[in-house]
């Protein structure tokens, strides 16, 4: 599993999912577990590695 998620990707990934992983604090009721979806950006932004990129043959990162 190598790295296919650059870094200004990365950190778009990272602030995304923690907004979307704040709803779980602002909605009320059972819509409130939408917000863990924002765990996919968040972990791929983490990890570097996105599965979809990789279906998809995409890659983000610079190339050496």
């Amino acid at each position: 599993m190598s790295a296919n998620v650059g870094t200004v990707d990365r950190v778009i990934r990272i602030v995304l999912g923690l907004a979307i992983l704040s709803l779980l604090f602002i909605l009320e009721g059972n819509l409130k577990y939408l917000g863990l979806i924002g765990l996919i950006p968040f972990i791929t932004g983490l990890v570097k590695f996105c599965p979809l990129y990789s279906l998809f043959k995409i890659n983000t990162c610079q190339r050496k």
